[in-house]
């Protein structure tokens, strides 16, 4: 019996797709080309399967394309890239990489959190500029962490990996708002409590953004949010690009309207709103806070758990649809 036919359509570890090997018929992308929607869909027409990295967009054109794929799996957490309904309509299973990259995300959100505050990517380009001449009372003083108000907005595992943090290690008081408020033993376990959103945006002196992408959280900080928050806060996002509007936020960093901020991913990245790169006051990594090598490596052993599963009768691992039928 001839084995299915994948498509792994990113660079990944080697040695992962050589275990996809032992299993499938695999056409690997080495070189990791960015390939256009029509350029994916000719590579996925006699495929059974796709590892995808969150950067390819499955929807219903696509899947027209593609009368064999059966199963997409997602080396990410968030699936914004897949068109769910489009999906299960189509018969066409989705998984995703939850936990495994719970800790690294919120290690790097505060890490990003205290970099925010502290000025650290500002100083650093003042130092690399020689501008550093004296010690001055008050150059780059930022604002303080511990013992301040931490204000998260989604609270599943990654928001409440950086509320402990908070709450534990630097003794802030968190404060949060979600969809769905958390089970009395949960917000304990986080020392948080729960408020409704203007609230938090109008007492949190540390706003971190960690909820999943949809139309209904597009633009969930805006400039009228930026309006209520206060002149001496910061706001970090590694939820997903979309989530803040980043030209309003240029605008609000500019006129020091919110001290400063702190971005791990953006709106249609790789592109960047030029603005934020003019603007001093803010971090900006690319989109890396699931970045450390064990980390990757078990996205990538999950997607690809979640493809031999499927293929070999057990059934995902960690799906994020369930079609009534599946092609």
């Amino acid at each position: 019996m001839s084995k299915p036919r994948i498509l792994v359509a990113r660079a990944i570890f080697p040695d992962i797709v050589d275990r996809l090997r032992e299993h499938f018929d695999v056409e690997a992308n080495p070189d990791d080309v960015i390939w256009t929607p029509q350029e994916l869909a000719a590579r996925l027409a006699d495929k059974d399967g796709v590892l995808t990295t969150g950067s390819q967009r499955i929807d219903a054109t696509l899947l027209a394309a593609a009368p064999r794929l059966k199963v997409c799996a997602n080396m990410a957490v968030g699936y914004n890239n897949f068109d769910v309904d489009a999906m299960t309509a189509a018969g066409v299973l989705g998984t995703n990489t939850p936990d495994v990259l719970t800790e690294t995300t919120a290690d790097f959100g505060f890490a990003l959190l205290m970099a925010t505050a502290r000025r650290m990517t500002e100083s650093e380009h003042y130092l690399r500029a020689g501008k550093w001449t004296k010690w001055s009372y008050d150059m780059f003083a930022g604002s303080d962490i511990h013992g301040s108000t931490l204000g998260i907005i989604g609270m599943g595992r990654i928001g409440q990996g950086i509320a402990k943090r908070g709450a534990h290690g630097f003794g802030m008081k968190v404060v949060y708002h979600n969809r769905s408020r958390l089970s009395a033993e949960l917000e304990a376990e986080c020392k948080a409590t729960y408020v409704g959103k203007d609230e938090l945006l109008r007492t949190a002196d540390h706003v971190v953004l960690v909820v999943p992408y949809t139309p209904a959280s597009h633009h969930t900080i805006g400039a009228a949010e930026l309006a209520l928050m206060k002149p001496t806060a910061t706001l970090v996002n590694i939820a997903r690009g979309g989530i803040v509007d980043d030209a309003a936020l240029a605008v609000a960093l500019r006129e020091r309207r919110i001290a400063a901020a702190g971005l791990d991913v953006f709106e249609g990245e790789p592109s960047v709103h030029p603005d934020l790169l003019t603007v001093p006051n803010v971090v900006l990594t690319p989109h890396i806070a699931s970045a450390t090598v064990p980390t990757r490596r078990a996205m990538a052993n999950l997607a690809a758990d979640n493809l031999i599963a499927f293929f070999d009768g057990r059934g995902p691992l960690t799906p994020v649809n369930q079609p009534a039928t599946l092609r």
